[in-house]
Parts: C-alpha cells; structure tokens; sequence
C-alpha cells in the first residue's frame, strides 16, 4: 500500500478508536487502591505510572528543590522520567538528584540530532549528565517533517546511532516524539519502534484532527503510546500574561477540574502515561489528582467533546 493511501485509510479508521468508553483491553493495568495506576507499556515489559515527570521541571531549580521534587514524585509512585539535552540544565540537575531512585525507575531521554555521530555524541553525553550506564528509552525528539525522517532513515542517519546503541545496551527500547502527523505516520512506517511520545489532548483530537489516526497506527503496531498536552488548554490567547508558567509555550489547564477531565480524556484512551506541563506548580496539580484517573463516562464524553469543538487546538492535521 502506497504510504499515502495508508494515511487515507487509517484517517477512516480512526474513529474506531475514539468511541468510548476507550477500549484498553490491550493495556495491563495496575489499579491497587490508594496507588497510583500503572500501566504496560507496549511490548517493552515495563509498567509505567500514569503520570511521568518531564525532566523541564527541574530546569532552573537549584540541586535542592531539584531533590525535593524527585522525592515527591517517588513518594507519590511516580516510576516514569522522562528529560532531554534541550531542556536547558535539566538534565545536569535530574541526574544527582534521581541517582538514589535509579534502579526502580524508567528513564527515558531524547535527541533532536538527525545525524548518526551527533546523535550518538549526545547520547553520550545525557548518559554521563544523568549518572546512568544506559536509557531505558531513546527518543528522536520532536520530529516534525519528512525532511527529517528522510535524514534519519538515510546513509550515516540518527537511527544507526539507536540501533548501535541498543546492541550494547546502553539503550533498551527506541522510540520517538513527533509533532505532526505526517512524520509520526512516516517514522512507523519506516521503522518498527517501542514507542511513540505524541500530544493527545481533547481539542486537537476534537477541533483539529490530530492523534486518532496517529494512536490507530500506534496502537496497530503494539507499540507504546505515552502522551504529551494532556493538560494544555490552547494556544496562549493573544496579550495573555504569561510570566505564571514561563515554560509553557501554551496556556496550561491550571484550574483544578479542567486539569482532572483533561487527564482523564488522554488516559481514556490505550495511552499508557501522560506526561504534564514542565511548570512544578502543575506537576504537583496532576499529583493531586493521580487517585481520581477513571475512564470518562458517556456523559463527560459528550461534555468534553463539546468542549473541544469550541476550543482553538494546538496542532491541526488537514490530510
């Protein structure tokens, strides 16, 4: 099948699954009370925790605050970290605060490097910056056109850097985030990766058409679905203050049922953890509400779904 008639039928057969209540048959799920809930992640083996911590939220702090966040995500059953280079210090302030936990955690970075020896210099080099021998997940990051794609499958191109790696074990399962459909549809078709990291979030699903027919494939594939702007509400309206959360480059669900019902409509889906903004104040808002994570009933669906038609999306697919 040509690659663009592919597009055309998952587009038909995304909305399969988009009907609710979500089927996750396919997911394991730990849901013990008074624990947070785990899920499998793919055919990688791992259970993950339904939240993750995205390293940016300790970029900036200082080496306690770093400590101090670690330790709350650990105490809350939090086992999913996920950090990359281009989170500014994040990655020299995670590593010697997230060291005492590393046996017990999934550790996840990422490359924005298409090329195989600058790909493989940064693995190196977050390797060393977060005090660990290998990742348990490596991911091209941010994809977002078929230029790339074309660069890391071709001649001397970043994914032989991944291969290389993960026969000597200092990568453990390969994945990607992307942000658009047309590199995430690309990159499964050229490669048979662990996992994807891609945004899931009920107005781009709803007003934009963006992830059904991405989760589709994903889901397919068998692969590991872990999902980005669970808690973005849109675009940052123009004029908007936004020195609250300097490291959202979208205005974040901030309040606290809007927070909750947006987790839910991500984690209703056979998404396996959602990872929330970088801010720490919404970090801990996604805690507090970690025992509360059910899949949406039909009356919340029609109700978010309504929501999201209204809303103005962050990313758009139009194939």
């Amino acid at each position: 099948m040509k690659r663009r008639d592919f597009i055309k039928a998952a587009s038909v057969a995304a909305p399969v699954i988009s009907l609710f209540p979500a089927d996750l048959s396919a997911i394991t799920r730990n849901t013990l009370p008074g624990n947070i809930e785990k899920r499998s992640l793919g055919q990688t083996g791992n259970m993950l925790s339904v939240i993750g911590f995205g390293g940016i939220v300790v970029m900036n702090a200082s080496p306690g605050e770093a400590s101090a966040l670690v330790t709350l995500a650990i105490d809350s059953g939090i086992n999913y970290f996920d950090v990359a280079p281009s989170y500014g210090d994040a990655e020299i302030k995670l590593g010697p605060a997230l060291e005492p936990y590393r046996k017990n955690v999934f550790l996840a970075c990422k490359t924005t490097k298409r090329i195989k020896d600058e790909a493989r210099a940064e693995l190196e080099q977050s390797l060393q910056h977060l005090r660990t021998d290998h990742f348990d997940l490596y991911q091209l990051h941010a994809v977002t056109t078929i230029e790339e794609v074309k660069t890391i499958f071709g001649h001397n191109g970043a994914i032989e850097a991944f291969k290389e790696a993960r026969k000597e074990g200092k990568i453990r399962n390969i994945g990607f985030s992307a942000h658009s459909v047309e590199a995430a549809m690309a990159l499964m078709d050229g490669f048979d990766f662990d996992t994807i990291l891609f945004p899931v979030n009920f107005a781009t699903w709803y007003a934009g058409n963006f992830g059904p027919q991405v989760l589709a494939r994903a889901k397919e594939k068998n692969m590991g679905i872990l999902a980005l702007k669970a808690m973005a509400k849109g675009p940052w309206p123009q004029g908007a203050d936004k020195s609250k959360y300097p490291k959202c480059w979208y205005e974040p669900l901030s309040e606290k049922d809007d927070a909750l019902m947006g987790l839910r409509f991500t984690l209703s889906h056979p998404v396996t953890a959602a990872i929330p903004p970088g801010e720490a104040e919404l970090f801990k808002l996604a805690l507090s509400l970690t025992g509360r994570l059910h899949p949406l009933d039909e009356s919340e669906i029609k109700a978010i779904k309504e929501k999201g038609l209204k809303t103005k999306p962050l990313f758009s697919y139009k194939g």
